[in-house]
C-alpha cells in the first residue's frame, strides 16, 4: 500500500504538456457520454413505452376526454354544471378515464378476481388469519398496557385533555370514543415504567373548535406540549417520542405536529385521515382509524333478498371524483347517486341497495364505510390511495370492492359483473364484521375499540432495558 502510493506521489510530479493533462481531463467525461447515449439508443429502439406508448397497459389512452371534461360541459348552451369545490389535494386529476372499447380487468369472470373460484378461496375469510388475530388479542388483552400522561380536572384545558362524560356524537366522535374507553379500561396502567406505550390526551377535533386554541394556534399548543412533557418526564427523550401516540379523527390532524418536528417523525398517530398521498403518514407505524358516525339502534332487518338497488349514494360535490361520478351515474335508473343530502333517511336506501359507494370528498375517508357496514351494504371504495382502517386483520377483499378511479365509466359493469354466489360471500363477511365498526360505551369486546387496540399493540416496542438501577426503563 505504501509502495503504490509513493508511486503515485513519483508520477503525479511528472511534468507533462498541456495536451496530455487535457485528454486525462476530457477522456472520463468522453466515456460518460459515450455510455449515455448507448444506453439512450437502446432504451429508444427496444422500449415500447416510447416507441408505441399506446399499445402498454398503463399508458394505454382512456377516452378522448379526461376527468376535466367530466366536471366541465361541453356543450355551453347548457346551464346546468355540475358544482365542483377542489379538493385540497391534487391527487384526483392524475389520471384519465378509460375507455371500454378493450377488453379490462373487469372483462375476466368476477370471481376469478375476488379469488371466489378454483382453489383459491383465500379472498373469502374475513381475516388474514384468524388463528394468528385470536392468539395475538388475548395476550394483548392480558399484557398490553398504557400510560395516559395525566392532568387534573381543574386544568384549564381539561376540556381538551380529559374524556368527556357523554356519548359523543357527529364527524369526529372516533377519536372522543376512544379516549372514553381507554380511560375506563384494564389497559390503563399507574406506573409508567411498566407501560408499553404512552398516550397524549389532547382532542384534536375539541382543540380545533376551541377558540383559545383553533386552527391558527393548534400546532403551538401541541409544540408546548410536547417541550413540557419531555421535560417534566423521562419517557419521552429516551425513544424521541416513538412509544408514543395521539388521536385525531379532524382531517386537520395531518398538520398538528408541524411545528414539533421529532413528533411528526416519530409518534404513533391514529387518524381518520390515512392516506398513502399526502406526507406524515406511514402505514408501518401509524394506524388508520375508521371514521364512525354513531348509530342509536341496529337495524330492524338485513335480509338482502329486499335489496332491488344496485348502488347507491348521496353526498355534496367536494372533489373532482365526486363531480365524475354524478355526471356519469346521476341519470341511471341503477345507480341511485344524489345531489346533497337526502331529505328523508338514506338509511332506507341503504337497506334496500346491494353497494353503498364511498366516494373521496375532501379527505379519503368518510363515515360512508362503516355507514354501508351499519346498514348490512357492501361498501364500493372509491378513494384511491386511501389506507384502510384495520388492514392489517382484515381482509378488505372479502367484505368490499375497491375501484380505481379510472373504473368509474364502467362501474356499472362491474358490480352487475359480481355473481349472486360472489354478492352473497360479501354480504355474508359484511355481517361478519360490522361489530369492529362500532362504538360501545363500555367498550365491548372486537368492538372499534379493542381493533384499534390491536393495531397499537402491533406497534409496540418488544425491547425495555433499564436506564439505571431503578425501575425505570428504555
Amino acid at each position: 500500500m505504501a509502495k503504490s502510493s509513493v508511486a503515485i506521489y513519483n508520477v503525479s510530479k511528472q511534468q507533462y504538456p498541456p495536451t496530455f493533462k487535457l485528454f486525462f481531463f476530457f477522456l472520463p467525461i468522453s466515456l460518460a457520454l459515450t455510455s449515455f447515449f448507448l444506453v439512450f439508443i437502446y432504451i429508444s429502439t427496444t422500449s415500447r413505452v416510447l416507441t408505441n406508448p399506446q399499445s402498454t397497459t398503463f399508458l394505454e389512452p382512456a377516452t378522448n376526454y379526461s376527468l376535466f371534461d367530466l366536471i366541465i360541459p361541453f356543450s355551453t348552451d347548457n346551464d346546468d354544471t355540475v358544482p365542483l369545490s377542489i379538493d385540497n389535494t391534487a391527487e384526483d386529476f392524475f389520471f384519465d378515464l378509460p375507455t371500454s372499447s378493450k377488453p379490462s380487468q373487469w372483462s375476466l369472470p368476477l370471481g376469478d378476481l375476488f379469488g371466489f373460484t378454483g382453489d383459491n378461496m383465500n379472498n373469502t375469510k374475513v381475516y388474514h388469519d384468524t388463528d394468528t388475530f385470536l392468539e395475538d388479542y388475548k395476550e394483548m388483552n392480558k399484557s398490553f398496557k398504557i400510560f395516559v400522561y395525566p392532568h387534573n380536572p381543574d386544568d384549564p384545558f381539561a376540556n381538551v385533555l380529559l374524556p368527556v362524560d357523554f356519548d359523543p356524537k357527529g364527524h369526529y366522535a372516533s377519536e372522543l370514543y376512544f379516549k372514553k374507553a381507554l380511560f375506563s379500561s384494564h389497559f390503563i396502567t399507574q406506573d409508567p415504567n411498566q407501560a408499553d406505550l404512552f398516550y397524549m390526551p389532547f382532542s384534536i377535533a375539541d382543540m380545533r373548535h376551541d377558540p383559545r386554541i383553533g386552527p391558527e394556534r393548534l400546532q403551538d399548543f401541541i409544540k408546548d406540549y410536547v417541550f413540557n412533557i419531555s421535560h417534566k418526564y423521562p419517557f419521552w427523550n429516551r425513544t424521541g417520542g416513538a412509544d408514543h401516540f395521539y388521536v385525531g379523527c379532524h382531517s386537520i390532524s395531518r398538520i398538528a405536529m408541524d411545528k414539533a418536528v421529532e413528533a411528526k417523525e416519530n409518534v404513533i398517530q391514529l387518524v381518520c385521515s390515512s392516506t398513502y398521498f399526502v406526507p406524515n403518514y406511514f402505514p408501518h407505524k401509524d394506524v388508520s382509524l375508521p371514521q364512525i358516525w354513531p348509530k342509536e339502534r341496529d337495524p330492524k332487518s338485513l335480509v338482502s333478498t329486499k335489496r332491488n338497488q344496485l348502488a347507491f349514494f348521496a353526498g355534496q360535490v367536494n372533489s373532482p371524483v365526486r363531480a365524475a361520478l354524478l355526471k356519469l351515474w346521476v341519470n341511471d335508473t341503477e345507480i341511485f347517486a344524489h345531489f346533497g343530502r337526502l331529505e328523508t333517511d338514506d338509511g332506507e336506501e341503504q337497506l334496500r341497495s346491494k353497494f353503498c359507494l364511498h366516494v373521496k370528498g375532501f379527505e379519503v375517508n368518510t363515515a360512508r364505510v362503516t355507514d354501508a357496514l351499519h346498514y348490512g351494504c357492501v361498501p364500493v371504495i372509491l378513494a384511491n390511495h386511501y389506507d384502510l382502517p384495520f388492514t392489517d386483520i382484515l381482509n378488505w377483499k372479502s367484505f368490499s370492492v375497491v375501484v380505481h378511479y379510472m373504473d368509474l365509466p364502467v362501474l356499472k359493469k362491474i358490480l352487475q359483473g359480481i355473481s349472486f354466489e360472489e354478492l352473497s360471500w360479501l354480504q355474508n363477511n359484511v355481517a361478519k364484521v360490522r361489530r369492529h365498526f362500532k362504538w360501545n360505551a363500555p367498550a365491548v369486546d372486537y368492538d372499534a375499540f379493542y381493533m384499534a387496540m390491536y393495531e397499537l399493540w402491533l406497534r409496540k416496542s418488544s425491547v425495555r432495558v433499564r436506564l439505571s438501577s431503578s425501575r425505570e426503563y428504555i
